[in-house]
């Protein structure tokens, strides 16, 4: 919990959002950690701290192709008491109030996760056909957007066509989002590749500022928004069709399968300690090897 003085404008699965004023607010990443949609019991140590100082470092790598929510000259101590500034510092920023799109902005560069389940299903994905022959963990052509439904905690998120976002948010903005998503993709992933990363897949969310800009926000590229595989572990992935293993909180949600859980009730089990402990490094090996 990150209860603080300042009013409470929503709990996320895993941010806080507190109204400053009526153009701003603190976002706080707690070390609340989800699966199948589900807020777990278990937090995973240092998990917000690692979120924000991610998305931090994609705010500003990627400012040059869409704005973003964040307000670099405003620092927590500024709009909070130092009591409280003490226990935000490192895991919050000051952000702008947009109105937000109500829809995840997924872009898959490889197939895998829910892509992969609806390939072998169709051929395709979101509406997107695909060649014939591919392998789980497989590179596609180039990247695709594949947008989901925005769910309320504790619903699933669903996948939808580019043509259901299009007559939900009208084609101009539709036809944006899924341009922007997809030059963030590949600007990103360019670099992570230099570093020894793969993104598989990433989603963005977005929001409209007061004179209706398209404007990125929440988290960017973090472990808990995209999945990243060690490059040099996807060519023997390949060879055996199955994908690398991920800097993720796969490793919770592969606990959680084992125990016969994949969030159909409100129940999950106790996770132990050593799957949070390698949880968190994950986390840590992402961050250093994308952000430092």
């Amino acid at each position: 919990m990150t209860d603080i003085s300042l009013p409470l404008l929503h709990r996320g699965k895993v941010r806080d959002s507190y109204e400053i004023d009526d153009r701003r607010m603190l976002m706080v990443a707690s070390d609340r950690v989800s699966a199948f949609d589900v807020v777990l019991k278990e937090t995973v140590p240092k998990k917000g701290e690692i979120l924000t100082q991610m998305s931090l470092f994609w705010f500003y790598y990627l400012k040059g192709v869409v704005p973003n929510h964040l307000i670099p000259d405003v620092a927590v101590e500024d709009v909070v008491s130092l009591d409280e500034a003490v226990l935000l510092v490192g895991r919050s920023m000051v952000v702008k109030r947009l109105k937000p799109v109500l829809v995840e902005a997924v872009v898959r560069g490889y197939l895998t996760g829910s892509g992969w389940v609806d390939y072998q299903k169709s051929g395709a994905v979101s509406g997107i056909l695909l060649p014939e022959g591919l392998h789980d963990g497989a590179k596609l052509p180039e990247p695709i957007f594949t947008p989901s439904t925005k769910a309320p905690a504790g619903e699933h998120d669903e996948p939808v066509s580019f043509e259901w976002v299009s007559n939900a948010l009208g084609h101009v903005l539709a036809s944006r989002i899924r341009e922007v998503s997809l030059e963030l993709y590949r600007k990103a992933a360019a670099y992570a590749l230099e570093k020894g990363v793969i993104i598989a897949d990433t989603k963005f969310e977005f929001g409209l500022d007061e004179d209706g800009v398209l404007t990125l926000m929440d988290e960017v590229l973090t472990p808990d928004s995209s999945r990243f595989w060690l490059a040099a572990e996807h060519q023997a992935a390949c060879q055996a069709g199955v994908p690398p293993p991920s800097f993720d909180k796969q490793i919770i949600r592969d606990c959680l399968r084992a125990q016969g859980w994949r969030g159909q009730d409100h129940n999950p089990p106790a996770l132990p300690p050593e799957v949070i402990e390698k949880t968190s490094g994950r986390y840590r090996e992402a961050y250093l090897m994308l952000c430092c």
